[in-house]
């Protein structure tokens, strides 16, 4: 399948970077820890896509840690693995910021680059939030999956936010810098607490606050709200206020080009009508919920992934907003034969209804992980032929300098310019 079409490819040379961050912690703290300390580390011959890359590697390093410690997200580990994520986590984030910068440095930056730093931060989202729930003893239960549609949603509106604006804007708090230091803190913490168990006892008795305070009683089911409950909370409060602000940001640069706001709303759609499937899919098949949680997490990612990534193809090459994502299909599929037995057994109208033709219990599960092969295949085919297409039409490489750049320096003879050896 072709993803860009050949007429497409010459707005790549009109690609000009546009980024804001707001973030206090990222202005003063770590973007001079990044520009003095770490992009010194990476010699000029690493591409910066590979800095990426290797990034990504920590968190890849995590997960597989996870599966072996932890793969139903409901048990304590051993210290050190909380201390491993914690530092794969940072290592993550700081390989992901610096690459920008080792692009000036080598003269490569370009489209590829934000194409590549993107598609690596979706995958990261749904690996990063399964190791959060494992670090919090989630479990496989509707609060990690509550977990990871507001880390879904959060991407996809930044994403949505950079289609409309042409500028990705960071708030001064925000998910890239705040929130992984926070999840950063949090793992390290669960280390030297000695598991994840910490997290489940009422976070204000642990901190010694009262239940009653001048006079006033604190309702007990707030009372006893666990730390993991507090922390979902805020991430609520958060992702609604980004959620407004990129909606904002939206609607004032759709109107400053005289366009209509609502059609750019719309683009929110896709993102809701995919996740109003994987909500009654998994209401559906309990089964899948409970004892699979892990692997359709990782679907679900997945389907996510390949919208962003049609984002940014489509904001590279100026193509329409894309609305559409195949891997809905099966995920539609799957709520439909499973619904029909549903009404067969509880509708008031006899008849209503139909036989599964999945069946129920292994054959679901086998489904399931048919949907994840597909998933993984479309992806793959989408990364590979759009980076694949661009570096051939930029002649570059992905993972590599094919052209390094050579400072040049001016011949004092003569006054022309020469190409220092």
């Amino acid at each position: 399948m072709v993803y860009v079409r050949q007429e497409r490819l010459p707005a790549l040379k009109q690609y000009k970077y546009s980024s804001v961050d707001h973030s206090l912690v990222s202005k003063y703290i770590l973007k001079p820890f990044y520009t003095n300390v770490v992009i010194k580390l990476f010699p000029l011959s690493m591409a910066p896509n590979l800095i990426t890359l290797t990034g990504f590697m920590f968190v890849v390093a995590n997960f597989l840690t996870l599966l072996w410690y932890n793969p139903t997200l409901d048990q304590d580990c051993p210290s050190w693995v909380y201390y491993s994520w914690a530092a794969g986590l940072f290592l993550y984030q700081t390989f992901d910021a610096v690459d920008g910068t080792q692009a000036r440095r080598t003269k490569q930056s370009g489209p590829l680059g934000e194409l590549f730093d993107h598609g690596v931060d979706a995958l990261n989202t749904s690996l990063e939030v399964l190791i959060f729930a494992a670090s919090q003893n989630m479990g496989q239960s509707w609060k990690t999956v509550a977990t990871l549609f507001a880390s879904l949603l959060t991407f996809y509106v930044q994403t949505w936010d950079e289609y409309h604006t042409k500028t990705l804007t960071l708030g001064i708090v925000n998910g890239p810098v705040e929130g992984i230091l926070i999840l950063v803190g949090v793992y390290a913490l669960t280390g030297y607490k000695g598991g994840a168990s910490f997290w489940q006892q009422g976070m204000l008795a642990a901190v010694g606050i009262p239940q009653e305070i001048l006079g006033l009683t604190i309702p007990e089911g707030v009372y006893n709200m666990n730390f993991t409950e507090w922390y979902m909370v805020q991430g609520t409060v958060v992702l609604v206020c980004n959620t407004v602000e990129s909606a904002r940001n939206v609607i004032r640069a759709r109107r400053a080009k005289g366009d209509k706001s609502r059609y750019a709303l719309v683009g929110l759609g896709p993102f809701f009508a995919a996740w109003g499937l994987i909500v009654a899919y998994l209401w559906l098949q309990p089964g899948i919920l409970r004892g699979h949680l892990v692997p359709f997490a990782l679907f679900a990612g997945l389907v996510n992934a390949y919208s962003v990534g049609q984002m940014i193809t489509a904001h590279l090459v100026k193509l329409d907003f894309p609305y559409w994502n195949v891997m809905v299909i099966p995920l539609g599929f799957g709520v439909v034969d499973s619904l029909g037995p549903l009404l067969l057994k509880h509708s008031p109208i006899p008849g209503l209804g139909w036989p599964s033709a999945l069946g129920d219990g292994v054959y679901q599960v086998a489904y399931m992980f048919c949907m994840l092969g597909m998933a993984v295949g479309v992806y793959g085919s989408f990364v590979v032929d759009v980076i694949v297409t661009i570096c051939d039409y930029l002649d570059i490489w992905c993972l590599t300098i094919k052209h390094p750049y050579v400072p040049e320096e001016e011949d004092e003879s003569n006054g022309e310019l020469k190409k220092k050896n």
